[in-house]
């Protein structure tokens, strides 16, 4: 295999991630020792005076722009590492909500390239350094590192972190993580470090995650028995020990993860008011979760991709559009649960647009026409499934785009470049 020449700090963007796309033999590859000891040498495992490090299966992006906002509602400037992007790489680093320019990722790529030798990296091994790198010369008070894939043995783990969060634990990514909930829950619990606040936003977890934080002696905070909180309309209540926080605005995000942050952000030791923490849950948003692009029809994007957050989307539609018609634009990878995942939309979808994506894990459109109704048809892309759906959609029906980052991600820039 012909290696490309490298490229230098000032070569362009594109041409960095190509070549970062081929420098290893594969693009997932579990294992902290490479990471860990260009990490080490780069001086790159503290990067901020704070870093909370968020996993689990759903939630990680809506958790940590829950936190990003209150916390720079609070005065702290504050740095946010999420993966995959909709559309351009720049959106996997923010700081203080802003996505980073070309050459600055393109310096932080060339000082990785310098300092890790013949130590050989992923795609995403590699980016999580260069983001590192990012936080440190941006030199924010605070990082949010969102977990790639796992939590144990994912790049984000060789971090000094100061506190740990749990979101969310669902069978996904089973071709890596396995199919056993108490396996995924020890190896999100990986996270964990001893001394330190761990956080758990799933009810009722898989044992394997306390029995952990007790190995180690994490001080666990699970939710429904250190903390809790209840919805009352469009207000809710938070609750950790004597401590309450009641009247709170319902953000745009999904309220579980709003209730994880808070407890998150709560044992951070850093100073935030009930004001900061209001105006944040009314300004936090995310792009592609329950993004709306136009009230009439309305157009919604979510990138719901296993039965887990389908069945929680599928929830908030029943809630907030009762009696609307959707026309559901679909498409997924092939290692996801397709048929668990539109069995848990299919509640809500009047009319299916199933599509194909591309890439070495993308499903056909076939393979989801094998879960739907007979006469549904297949579309050769997500843009050319979206189009169908916008001709047929009627001013008081509804739109809805989702089954993958990808998806979305396709849609998204479509949308954007007719310039909506």
């Amino acid at each position: 295999m012909k290696q490309n020449p490298v490229p230098q700090a000032t070569s362009p963007m594109a041409v960095w991630l190509d070549y970062l796309a081929n420098i290893h033999t594969s693009a997932i590859d579990l294992g902290l020792d490479r990471v860990q000891a260009v990490a080490t040498k780069a001086q790159l495992t503290k990067p901020a005076p704070t870093v909370i490090t968020v996993a689990g299966t759903n939630g990680k992006g809506s958790t940590c722009a829950l936190m990003e906002a209150i916390l720079l509602d609070a005065g702290y400037s504050v740095g946010v590492y999420s993966s995959p992007h909709l559309i351009r790489y720049n959106e996997r680093v923010r700081v203080n909500g802003v996505d980073l320019a070309d050459d600055k990722h393109c310096a932080a790529f060339d000082f990785i390239e310098k300092q890790r030798g013949e130590i050989s990296l992923s795609f995403f091994e590699f980016g999580t350094l260069a983001a590192l790198r990012l936080f440190q010369t941006e030199q924010v008070d605070v990082v949010l590192l969102e977990v790639g894939l796992g939590g144990r043995l994912d790049a984000t783990n060789v971090v000094d972190h100061d506190v740990c969060v749990i979101t969310s634990l669902a069978l996904d990514h089973v071709d890596w993580l396995g199919d056993d909930i108490a396996v995924i829950g020890y190896e999100k619990a990986g996270i964990f470090r001893s001394g330190k606040p761990a956080i758990c936003g799933q009810p009722t977890p898989p044992a394997t995650v306390a029995a952990h934080a007790d190995d180690i002696g994490a001080e666990l905070y699970q939710v429904g028995i250190q903390f809790d909180y209840q919805q009352h309309g469009e207000r809710w209540n938070w609750q950790h020990g004597a401590f309450a926080l009641d009247d709170l605005p319902v953000p745009g995000l999904p309220l579980p993860n709003a209730a994880t942050a808070l407890m998150a952000l709560g044992v951070s030791n850093l100073e935030i008011s009930d004001v900061n923490i209001v105006n944040g849950l009314k300004n936090a948003r995310l792009a592609g979760r329950m993004q709306v692009l136009q009230q009439a029809p309305l157009v919604l994007m979510d990138v719901a991709h296993n039965p887990h957050s389908a069945q929680y989307l599928t929830r908030q539609l029943q809630l907030n559009y009762p009696d609307k018609t959707i026309r559901v634009v679909v498409a997924m990878l092939h290692d996801k649960d397709i048929r668990a995942t539109l069995a848990a939309l299919s509640p809500v979808a009047t009319h299916w647009y199933p599509a194909s994506l591309t890439g070495p894990r993308a499903a056909n459109a076939s393979e989801l026409l094998g879960y739907l109704p007979p006469e549904t048809v297949g579309y050769e892309t997500p843009v050319a499934a979206f189009e169908q759906a916008m001709n047929d959609v009627s001013s008081e029906e509804m739109v809805l785009v989702v089954g993958s980052f990808h998806t979305v991600g396709e849609v998204l820039e479509y949308w954007q470049q007719k310039g909506n």
